[in-house]
């Protein structure tokens, strides 16, 4: 097989980008470029495999946004909760704490007691 009919790297790459970033489908795309299906998605299962950013840009703004607007909120309610003394939480916690397995027995067992005949004698 000769070197005449061999992709450059540069149309690989190219084929690769259009693959990735245009929309269309991976078939459209090989026989709009005059190759096969099979090796355009070997060419981007390699492409993978390099683990080299791809060249489509990457727009890291709106998480970026979103994650200053949490810390900011996340500052605020610390900043709330050291000038309260932590209190509040302490209150918190104890208002959802269980009540204790050992009372609940005592409570019915002194109800048992209430419906029990006396014993006498």
């Amino acid at each position: 097989m000769g070197n005449r009919n061999r992709p450059t790297p540069e149309f690989r790459r190219e084929a690769v980008r259009l693959a990735l970033t245009s929309g269309r489908t991976r078939r459209e795309i090989a026989q709009d470029l005059g190759i096969g299906l099979l090796t355009l998605t070997r060419w981007l299962g390699q492409e993978r495999d390099t683990g080299e950013p791809s060249e489509a840009p990457v727009d890291l703004h709106p998480e970026l946004k979103g994650l200053r607007r949490e810390n900011a909120v996340l500052k605020h309610l610390n900043r709330i909760r050291k000038r309260s003394g932590g209190s509040s939480s302490r209150r918190m916690a104890t208002s959802l704490k269980k009540p204790r397995p050992s009372s609940r027995k005592r409570d019915v067992a002194s109800e048992r007691h209430r419906f029990e005949r006396p014993r006498h004698g």
